[in-house]
């Protein structure tokens, strides 16, 4: 990753490790309230069953989870078999084994990633690969994160998907509540999204993509993308 705004990369890793710190398990116990009823509806403006719809209409057989945060959307979806393969991918132990144990009835792996490196899982061995709510939770601008597109991508197989959402600060109307939260959350260091336009978001999906859809409901978009077969 390059330097952008005087930004070095050993300070953005650190963030990134910063970043995920706050998601222990006593927090995680919360984090549905707080982010599906809470903040999502009401500050962001997108109502959770966008995200459920848009996992409905993505998710393969074989699917990569990248930022897994609490599994809540994994634990509503539907999946296309009865006997779904799931790879959990995160930096945080603590959200990799709740997750994992909120889906115990399903087949799941855990890795530990960074959504910024090339994932520690095999190129194009997923049917579908999802980044919900993560991209604005990384460091940097959309034209710097935007690389966990690409990785994910990486990961799948041809004619698979990959979708996701992310909250957004330009492009989209934002709230004044909402840009109260936003502008309070990137000076706690949860956020990292004041630079992320809608149109930097359509620049990377672009660079990855032939194929793709790209929405917004409030502050959120949410993609989705078919990679080429």
């Amino acid at each position: 990753m390059s330097p952008e705004n005087g930004v070095q990369p050993n300070e953005i890793d650190q963030a990134v490790l910063d970043g995920q710190a706050p998601y222990h398990r006593r927090a995680l116990a919360f984090y549905d309230l707080l982010v599906f009823r809470g903040s999502a509806p009401w500050f962001w403006r997108c109502h959770p069953s966008n995200f459920e719809q848009l996992y409905r209409t993505s998710i393969g057989a074989k699917h990569l989870e990248i930022g897994v945060g609490t599994g809540y959307l994994l634990s509503r979806t539907r999946f296309p078999v009865s006997n779904p393969k799931i790879t959990l991918a995160d930096l945080n132990p603590a959200t990799l084994d709740f997750t994992a144990e909120r889906l115990r009835f399903f087949e799941t792996t855990k890795v530990v990633a960074n959504a910024l490196e090339p994932l520690p899982v095999p190129d194009e061995s997923h049917d579908s690969a999802a980044l919900s709510f993560l991209l604005h939770c990384i460091p940097g601008s959309l034209r710097e994160k935007g690389v966990a597109i690409k990785h994910a991508a990486a990961a799948v197989k041809p004619g698979g998907t990959v979708f996701g959402s992310t909250i957004l600060s330009s492009g989209i109307p934002v709230t004044r509540a909402g840009r109260w939260l936003m502008d309070n959350l990137n000076a706690k260091g949860v956020f990292h999204n004041d630079q992320d336009s809608l149109a930097d978001l359509r620049a990377q999906l672009e660079q990855n993509f032939d194929d793709f859809e790209l929405s917004t409901r409030g502050s959120v978009g949410l993609f989705r993308a078919r990679k080429p077969k």
